[in-house]
């Protein structure tokens, strides 16, 4: 007698999460009262007025609506779409030279053996731009550089994905000085901007300690045992993996080769630090960038646009989930149900202890960052709500500004409706499926820190107000 085999659970694919995602927001268009808070303007940026919330006649999604909330919302996020596009034509380009593995080959035989020590030295460093300027899209550019550098160390694509996200995450959930989220909660909040420091450094170094602590761990098993990577199979296949047994002579022409893209690198941190760049101005970079490594490498014209269109169209799947996770904030806020959730949230929050409530800010605040992943948009809506309501139950604003600041930080670099996350998965060939069953510990340990740290300012009282 035959036994049938079981056949084992398969994750959906993230188009099906999004997609059904979509439709229990078009469901909660009809089930949740439309309401809406007036807009006002504090320092100088468009936040909801707290004394205003209003009921709005009911606009329920239609079927039309949820067929045409992903194009819009492709549409809405076009601008981060279309960088993606341009960054993976770049980094195709880059690739195709060959010069990463000449210099790759060249960094290992000096290391000779210690590459485990790269991880948490580079990790930092990904940690103090998030803390400092925000990193997030930024670190779009050197995902595939360090998935080849890591699968020629002898790691997988996983931990050199990890030295990017989770190195910048940890900065950027625990920022002492990020402009984008710490700074706008802060100045919307009515409090000193960058007040709340020393609480913030402490903050910031058991964040990072945590994630480095947790690569390095994963990182030391897959070299010992290359099988027990999720990733195993896949990166033995890669189609622009290095081979360290047939490298390329590190010769002029690489060299010139990194050293133009090490002087991209230095310019867009410096743009992105002293001119404000962003999208637009970064993707101008990399694709002039890929244009003079291709007359440095003699492409010729043609060949260098035939480079440049693979690379655009091995990305493109990551690249369109970015305005599928879109869809979603396309529908509430259609469905004008967005601020209703954010005053039904306020008013069950000021009936409970104060200390409840301060770890209640944070758990919405979390929650919060799955439909609103942009740090300053999230700021706008919840911050001018948050702050007034923390007078009230007894929360100082630097601790609802604690709280905001580690509910929109940690999971960035896990939910599927982060765009740039998204991205950076799609450049690094990683499932999500795959991702999120290895990030999850972690996102769960820091989700456990950063509610110690609420708990921690709320009973210290830190302020000054």
């Amino acid at each position: 007698m035959q036994t049938k085999e079981k056949k084992k659970f398969a994750v959906p694919h993230v188009y099906i999460l999004l997609l059904a995602l979509i439709l229990i927001s078009c469901v909660l268009t009809y089930i949740v009262p439309a309401g809406q808070y007036d807009m006002t303007e504090v320092a100088g940026r468009e936040v909801v007025d707290a004394t205003t919330f209003h009921s709005v006649p009911q606009s329920p999604a239609t079927l039309m609506s949820f067929l045409t909330a992903v194009p819009r919302g492709m549409l809405e996020s076009a601008q981060i779409i279309f960088f993606i596009f341009i960054i993976g034509g770049a980094f195709a380009v880059l690739q195709e030279t060959r010069a990463i593995e000449a210099g790759v080959g060249k960094l290992i035989e000096v290391m000779k053996g210690a590459t485990i020590i790269i991880i948490p030295i580079l990790m930092v460093l990904f940690s103090l731009g998030g803390a400092i300027f925000g990193m997030s899209e930024e670190t779009i550019p050197f995902i595939p550089i360090f998935v080849s550098l890591c699968i020629a160390m002898g790691y997988d694509s996983i931990v050199g994905t990890a030295i990017v996200f989770c190195g910048a995450g940890a900065g950027f959930a625990g920022a002492f000085m990020n402009p984008f989220t710490l700074q706008v909660a802060q100045g919307i909040a009515g409090l000193p901007l960058l007040s709340g420091m020393p609480f913030r450094v402490v903050m910031y170094i058991v964040m990072v300690f945590v994630a480095v602590t947790f690569v390095l761990r994963y990182a030391m098993k897959v070299r010992q045992d290359p099988t027990r990577s999720p990733m195993h199979a896949f990166d033995q296949a890669r189609t622009d993996a290095i081979d360290l047994n047939n490298l390329q002579p590190f010769g002029t022409t690489e060299k010139i080769i990194l050293l133009v893209f090490l002087a991209s690198i230095v310019l867009l941190i410096y743009g992105v630090i002293q001119w404000g760049w962003y999208m637009n101005e970064i993707a101008g970079l990399f694709l002039g960038m890929s244009m003079v490594v291709g007359i440095v490498a003699r492409m010729g014209f043609n060949n260098w646009a035939g480079v440049f269109a693979k690379g655009m169209g091995e990305i493109a799947s990551g690249a369109l989930v970015v305005g599928f996770a879109r869809a979603v904030l396309v529908i509430l806020t259609e469905g004008s149900i967005l601020h209703t959730i954010l005053y039904a949230a306020a008013a069950g929050l000021g009936m409970l202890p104060a200390i409840v409530s301060a770890v209640g800010m944070y758990v919405f605040q979390c929650l919060l960052n799955f439909i609103v992943p942009s740090g300053s948009g999230q700021a706008a809506v919840s911050i001018p709500i948050m702050a007034p309501l923390g007078d009230l139950v007894g929360v100082t604003r630097q601790t609802a500004c604690i709280a905001f600041q580690l509910g929109d930080g940690i999971s960035n670099i896990f939910s599927p409706t982060s765009g740039y996350f998204m991205a950076g998965l799609a450049l690094a060939k990683i499932p999500w499926a795959k991702w999120a069953k290895w990030i999850l510990p972690l996102i769960g340990l820091e989700y456990l820190i950063g509610a110690i740290f609420v708990i921690a300012a709320h009973v210290s009282g830190l302020g000054p107000f």
